[in-house]
């Protein structure tokens, strides 16, 4: 990592928390329950700026950024991300790239960015370049904890705010799974785009059966019908569903070859990552960049906050979940995190960076 002295800013310390934060009720999809979500703050400090990146993870994520990739990227340039992601790759070398150290990976890298473009007095989207203006979101949510009135009043209270699309969880009781999604169409009404999300939960030919039941209620999409390692499986299903119906996977991507394998086994027509898993930022516009070669869709998980500036910066982006938990979370901890305009999140230009800061009094409770 080189760079001439005038252009040196060096990176003077990367801080870490951790935050867990409670559900507001028992949640579970078709192959999990949890009560509680954690997010990994991590805070990179350069001349008078502080970047924030975060990842939702457990608290060896944090272990992990404080003993081995604070050393790795202090006293670097902050200017220099793509070498300083790099070296932080080499450094995790021997402990592998998926699952803990990706995502301690995606959590400095986006402190980066943030970090750089704070540097420079601009929002990230302009840093980084705007290939459009704000970003469509789906509302997500739907649980397979909740009864059939709360799901009516979750999904239908978000196509009352403008969000015209919506994703639900399955998978939990396949026979159940039918009439629930009868009840989120009518929840939704006839005009809204109805997203399904098994999370790997069916077999082959239970995912294609189940499949031709939700053609019924004009489900659109179906994310993961079966596991996301089972690409053999993802394109069976693919290659028999009814109508329009998509199948969407890779939020577990956590390095440029899965996705890579993904494609070209042909299992998916929408592709999905996570910047807060897939390497941050920089893994994302990987991402973005072999979805733009293949001319494959690219839609955002979670993590509304993080992904709004780098969504509205990459051409083959389709839409960004705009997740239950998450929202709630990042609301309670940033200010700055955006609300939905008629179906879509735009960036607020008037604040440097991905646009939040950590309310320390408010995180402070759910410290861990």
């Amino acid at each position: 990592m080189t760079s001439s002295a005038s252009n040196f800013v060096p990176i003077k310390r990367i801080g870490v928390s951790t935050y867990t934060v409670p559900t507001d009720f028992p949640e579970s999809d078709g192959t999990l329950e949890w009560d509680s979500t954690t997010l990994v703050l991590v805070e990179a400090k350069a001349a008078d700026e502080t970047g924030v990146g975060y990842t939702y993870a457990d608290t060896a994520t944090a272990n992990l950024i404080h003993r081995l990739l604070a050393r790795a990227v202090e006293a670097h340039n902050a200017m220099d991300i793509p070498g300083l992601w790099q070296e932080m790759v080499h450094r995790t070398r021997n402990l592998g790239r998926p699952g803990i150290v990706s995502m301690a990976i995606s959590a400095v890298d986006s402190a980066l960015w943030d970090l750089k473009a704070r540097l420079l007095d601009l929002p990230l989207i302009t840093l980084l370049g705007a290939a459009r203006e704000a970003v469509q979101v789906y509302g997500s949510g739907g649980f397979t904890s909740y009864s059939n009135e709360q799901l009516t009043a979750q999904l239908g209270g978000w196509v009352e705010q403008g969000i015209p699309r919506i994703k639900m969880k399955i998978g939990r009781d396949a026979k159940a799974d039918r009439g629930r999604v009868r009840t989120a169409r009518k929840a939704i009404g006839s005009d809204a785009e109805l997203f399904v999300d098994a999370n790997g939960a069916y077999s082959r030919k239970q995912a294609i059966s189940q499949a031709e039941a939700f053609a019924e209620s004009c489900v659109s999409w179906f994310e993961e019908p079966v596991s996301s390692d089972d690409l053999e499986g993802l394109y069976l299903v693919r290659d028999r569903l009814p109508g329009v119906m998509e199948v969407a996977a890779g939020e577990y991507g956590y390095d440029i070859d899965y996705f890579r394998r993904m494609i070209g086994a042909g299992a998916i027509d929408v592709l999905q990552a996570d910047a807060t898993r897939c390497g941050g930022i920089t893994g994302f516009l990987q991402v973005a960049a072999l979805c733009e070669a293949h001319h494959l869709p690219l839609s955002a998980h979670t993590a509304p906050a993080l992904h709004t500036h780098v969504c509205c910066s990459v051409l083959p982006v389709r839409h960004l979940e705009y997740f239950h938990d998450h929202v709630r979370i990042e609301r309670m901890l940033f200010d700055g995190a955006l609300e939905p305009i008629n179906g879509e999140l735009r960036p607020d230009l008037s604040r440097p960076g991905i646009g939040i800061e950590i309310k320390r009094v408010d995180a402070q409770r759910f410290a861990a």
